[in-house]
């Protein structure tokens, strides 16, 4: 065989080539990968690189509200040293209470970039509603009170369907709620004008009943705690399972701590110090309304699709979700909660009485949402604002009436302190579109 016929040419080189490739293993091809999603495996550099980033781009979260809480704790404590003391702390936790729950239904209706005029009134009617079946009629308590509640749902259902289905703007359709609830609830206190809640009803208790027992406040603590950091556990281990860039351990106990530190100094204020009565109830529902809430807005369909009507209408509409549906259902929520806050004011007032869910009710609730960082323009936003808002706005309060102060500056100050929400809402919307993030 001569030495060219021993020689391969081209097309065996090619051959040869393709064997190999044929038998070796291609390496597997890496998808690209943003690097903000792997700030969690980079420590604290990581976090605060991606917390730099982030205000940098207008996304401010909760940041000026925690600022503001401490700025106002301290500032009226150093111009009165009870303003941190166990009974203020319990002031502030009952008056939020109610309102605060009224203010979580606002957030999902601001969530959908709409608003709610009608909350207060709806509060009215769910109290009157409570009173005369209850009172007037001798209706069951409990009865009477899921009769109020409904009564909400039904309004507030009714302003979703008037809104989604035909197409009258909500402003003009909670206004007109309004008006026309406040008059039925004119009508159904009749000439009495008020209706005193009965000793030892269930109603009197929502605002008035501490459990002074401590293991119940450092109990409830305990569980909260466990709870917080069980959700993060599971969290994690669902990301890992997805393949995706997951909280580590280190992260997991370093938030667990804070969150245990924060509840058991709140149990210790509200059971230890001289004066202290215990761990309110209305704080419990206050805060068992919000946790239920949280966990519809951020871990259900229901929830995902709320934001998506308001980040846009139109995309989630061409996405197949029922817009109508969901705003029927988000106004429903709302007139809900309010009927449900309604009686805790009417708890705290001593009974139902025609002013029930007017004067600042209406400010107060929707202040409260957009103080803690819901916007008004829809889409952003969480369930924690109306405890945050209402927090700032109850601790505004109890230190100017500590401080001798009169309501027409408490006024002018929420008042401020909720142009400056919306101006921060509003700068840091234009900061994100600057970035190209919005």
């Amino acid at each position: 065989m001569s030495d060219l016929a021993k020689t391969p040419g081209p097309s065996a080189e090619k051959t040869e080539k393709a064997g190999q490739s044929a038998t070796v293993p291609a390496q597997a091809t890496v998808p690209a990968v943003d690097p903000r999603l792997l700030i969690r495996e980079e420590g604290f550099k990581g976090y605060w690189s991606e917390f730099t980033r982030k205000v940098r781009g207008g996304e401010l979260g909760s940041l000026p509200v925690f600022v503001g809480l401490i700025v106002i704790a301290i500032v009226f404590q150093f111009q009165n040293s009870n303003f941190l003391s166990a009974s203020s702390v319990a002031n502030i936790a009952v008056y939020s209470s109610g309102l605060g729950i009224m203010a979580v239904g606002i957030v999902f209706v601001l969530l959908l970039g709409e608003i709610d005029l009608s909350v207060g009134s709806v509060a009215g009617v769910g109290a009157a509603t409570w009173a005369v079946l209850n009172v007037n009629h001798g209706w069951p308590e409990w009865l009477g009170i899921l009769t109020a509640v409904l009564a909400g749902t039904a309004l507030g259902a009714l302003h979703g369907f008037f809104f989604a289905k035909i197409g009258v703007p909500a402003f003009v359709v909670t206004l007109a709620g309004f008006l026309g609830w406040s008059g039925l609830q004119d009508w159904m206190m009749g000439g009495e004008g008020s209706i005193n809640t009965p000793s030892g009803s269930v109603v009197e208790d929502l605002t008035n009943y501490f459990f002074e027992d401590k293991a119940v406040g450092y109990g409830l603590a305990l569980v909260a705690v466990i709870a917080y950091a069980v959700s993060l556990l599971v969290d994690s281990k669902r990301r890992k399972a997805a393949n995706l860039p997951a909280r580590p351990v280190t992260e997991i106990v370093l938030r667990t701590a804070v969150v245990a530190v924060l509840c058991f100094v709140v149990a210790y204020v509200l059971n230890e110090p001289e004066g202290a009565r215990g761990l309110p109830l209305a704080l419990v529902l206050f805060l068992a309304v919000l946790v239920i809430a949280d966990f519809v807005a951020r871990r259900t369909t229901f929830g995902r699709q709320v934001f998506a009507v308001g980040g846009n209408a139109e995309a989630a509409r061409r996405a197949g979700i029922s817009v109508d549906r969901i705003r029927i259902i988000v106004f429903a929520l709302s007139g809900t909660l309010g009927a449900f806050g309604g009686l805790f004011i009417a708890s705290l007032s001593g009974g139902a009485t025609k002013s029930v869910g007017g004067g600042n009710t209406l400010m107060l609730v929707i202040a409260a949402a957009v103080i803690g960082g819901t916007s008004l323009f829809g889409g952003r936003g969480k369930v924690w604002s109306a405890l945050l808002g209402m927090v700032v706005i109850q601790s505004i309060q109890q230190g100017l009436n500590m401080i001798g102060m009169a309501n027409a500056v408490q006024y002018m100050i929420t008042g401020a302190v909720l142009l400056a929400a919306v101006v921060i809402d509003s700068v840091s919307r234009r900061t994100q579109k600057t970035a190209g993030r919005a």
